[in-house]
């Protein structure tokens, strides 16, 4: 399983809102943003950080997605 941001970014669309200003809203850096764009896995008080900033819980900003299957039989 892996997390997926797509809906996050969903709702700053649905917001008026870019990464850059949720970054600033939300006192996280740059970095971190860099990070859910890539899908990385980032530190719980961080998705705690956006869902108070957005006002919103966590299910509304991820979901966990199953990895393609040819990836989970690869050796």
């Amino acid at each position: 399983m892996v997390a997926s941001y797509k809906k996050l970014w969903k709702l700053l669309i649905d917001k008026n809102m870019n990464k850059r200003e949720l970054a600033q809203k939300a006192h996280i850096s740059s970095a971190s943003i860099a990070k859910l764009g890539r899908g990385d896995n980032v530190q719980t008080d961080l998705l705690v950080k956006i869902c108070d900033t957005l006002n919103c819980d966590v299910c509304d900003i991820m979901q966990m997605t199953r990895e393609d299957e040819t990836t989970l039989y690869e050796s």
